[in-house]
């Protein structure tokens, strides 16, 4: 008897939980926050160091985060790492090493606000330290 009131009792938890705090299509929490912007980059080398020359320009106007990393650099293997405003997310996910080796046509990644009705598109923007 025991069991079956615990097990009732989980099954309610996750029924009343569901419906205060809905999900997204990837499982993450919808809050009312309507923030959408990154706050902080990091770019990271096949060896987890960091490429960056200085600390990056987000400018959340233009909506572009510029960097500049060590000359040399293998822009074809590149961990990039966002910070974003509170319950946003990133589109397109991040999930293993990035080709930024052209430089022409840079990466654009989609800051989707915490209640998924705002979404800023950012573009990453690299410059390769001169020798």
């Amino acid at each position: 008897m025991k069991k079956l009131i615990i097990s009732a009792l989980i099954v309610l938890s996750a029924f009343s939980c569901s419906k205060d705090h809905p999900i997204d299509d990837d499982g993450l929490l919808i809050t009312p926050r309507q923030e959408c912007y990154v706050s902080n980059f990091e770019l990271l080398g096949a060896d987890y160091l960091t490429v960056l020359t200085k600390q990056p320009v987000i400018d959340t106007t233009a909506q572009t985060v510029s960097v500049i990393v060590q000359f040399g650099t293998d822009l074809k293997n590149l961990f990039p790492q966002f910070t974003l405003a509170s319950d946003c997310k990133l589109d397109p996910r991040i999930v293993g090493k990035v080709d930024f080796s052209d430089l022409a046509n840079p990466k654009e990644y989609t800051v989707i606000s915490g209640n998924r009705q705002i979404s800023k598109t950012y573009k990453v923007l690299i410059t390769v330290q001169p020798r």
